[in-house]
């Protein structure tokens, strides 16, 4: 769900928000309450949006039906930010009144601004909206969190510079998307202005034609290279017309980067679903591209002296980006990291424009799709001021095993992979072309190598079915 859709709902025609609200999957930027939900408890998603991106909540929804808010309670759920968070969250209250079997019933949609400032409930504990739920932080974790606050004030520091210096065209095209009923309320509404009408740093980077004035490395530099080494000096295997710098506002450079790295990225002919042919990148489109987009939306923007590289080499691509990891996270277990956006205000825009997805399960589709291709994991490495990330061309099983496996062996392993699903002996072998004895044969080498596993009742069971280990 993008975090577009929650304004959406709720600019419905009278009577149909409750609806549009209830068929709203809850996610990093949405969740719905009961109406009985105290105002203690209001303040935990409370604290968790504002430490992170920001986000709505809608009070007097509750397994599928509009509770309401009863009109006593109202008033102590509109001060759960300033009874029980410290710092108060910043947080606009509007209640929304729903025609229910004759009669009207309240609704509370809460408005959480992402900040600056660590907020923790008034007991001390500490949560982080991940996804659909609010995590509870740890101590370590709680302190991290706080040293990492800089980077976040940064995006949102005011700037010289006015709502009419920006690309009128992009902030309208926005505007739209989110149905709102002026460019200036729209801007107010994703904290992209200051509460003195100033623009922000984000706002600059997301709607300038041409941020570079203000941040010369705010750009994308894309390069290919000839060999696995880059070289330096007279022997660099860098290759003639490859060295590409893309500008202009965060949406345009991911957009243009994505489209020349997509045209420059090595190639394999593999044979294709439909028995033919076809070029497939050696990298998948799904994983790089969610590198990039990563790489652009949570780059320390602070950090004036660096620019975003994606080198793209005959056996991998890589993609360094400015700033560490936040926090205490381990770059050698990535899998681990929890959704961190150091830009938030970015990161809800680009969620908006359909850009970035939620569930911080970046990290995750790229591992999955580098390993529905059957290659090697990504892998991160944090520096003193920046990030890599490796994405390799190298099949994840050892060499010294694919040299033993037949073709047929190799076709029934990449069917597999593909098809990312238990199949049966039958569908394997028509999926690959071959014949069912033919296939009988090359599984059972697979599994010999304990790269599949075999699932039944008995040797004869016909719903047996071929799986991955």
């Amino acid at each position: 769900m993008r975090a577009a859709e929650i304004e959406t709902a709720l600019a419905d025609a009278p009577g149909d928000e409750a609806g549009a609200l209830l068929s709203l999957a809850e996610g990093q930027y949405f969740e719905r309450k009961s109406g009985r939900v105290s105002a203690k408890d209001l303040a935990i998603p409370m604290v968790a949006m504002a430490n992170s991106e920001g986000g709505a909540i809608v009070v007097g929804l509750h397994d599928g039906v509009v509770e309401g808010v009863e009109p006593q309670k109202v008033n102590a759920l509109r001060q759960a930010a300033l009874d029980h968070s410290s710092p108060p969250v910043r947080a606009a209250c509007e209640e929304v009144q729903i025609p229910v079997e004759g009669e009207s019933r309240t609704l509370l949609v809460v408005r959480v601004e992402p900040s600056e400032t660590l907020h923790s409930l008034t007991n001390g504990t500490t949560y982080l909206r991940v996804g659909d739920e609010s995590r509870k932080l740890s101590a370590a974790q709680r302190q991290e969190l706080a040293y990492d606050r800089g980077a976040a004030a940064y995006e949102g520091s005011p700037m010289k510079l006015s709502v009419e210096d920006l690309d009128e065209t992009q902030l309208q095209a926005y505007a739209d998307a989110l149905k709102a009923s002026s460019v200036r309320h729209m801007l107010f509404a994703r904290d992209l202005l200051d509460r003195q009408e100033r623009v922000t740093v984000a706002a600059c980077l997301l709607f300038d034609e041409r941020p570079q004035r203000e941040f010369p490395n705010a750009v994308v530099r894309v390069l290919r290279y000839g060999d696995v080494d880059p070289g330096l000096g007279a022997s660099m295997s860098l290759e003639d017309g490859t060295d590409i710098r893309f500008e202009g506002s965060l949406p345009h450079q991911i957009y243009t980067a994505a489209a020349e790295v997509e045209r420059l990225m090595p190639k394999w002919q593999r044979l294709g679903a439909g028995g033919l042919f076809e070029a497939t990148p050696r990298v998948p489109r799904d994983a790089w591209l969610e590198g990039l987009v990563n790489a652009v939306v949570h780059r320390s923007y602070s950090l004036m002296g660096d620019h975003i590289r994606v080198e793209i080499f005959p056996n991998r691509i890589q993609i360094t980006s400015p700033g560490r990891f936040p926090g205490l996270v381990d770059p050698t277990k990535p899998l681990e990291i929890d959704r961190y956006a150091r830009n938030p205000r970015i990161s809800r825009v680009c969620s908006d424009l359909g850009i970035t997805r939620e569930l911080g399960e970046g990290i995750r589709r790229m591992f999955d799709e580098m390993r529905r291709r059957g290659l090697a994991d990504p892998m991160y490495t944090q520096m003193s001021s920046s990030v890599r990330l490796v994405l390799l061309a190298t099949d994840a099983v050892p060499n010294e095993i694919l040299a033993a496996l037949t073709p047929s062996a190799r076709a029934m392993l990449d069917v597999l992979r593909l098809a990312d699903q238990a199949l049966g002996t039958g569908q394997l072998a028509e999926l690959a072309g071959i014949s069912r004895m033919t296939a009988t044969r090359a599984l059972s080498q697979l599994r010999d190598a304990e790269l599949v596993g075999w699932h039944g009742e008995s040797a004869k069971d016909p719903r047996a079915t071929w799986r991955l280990r």
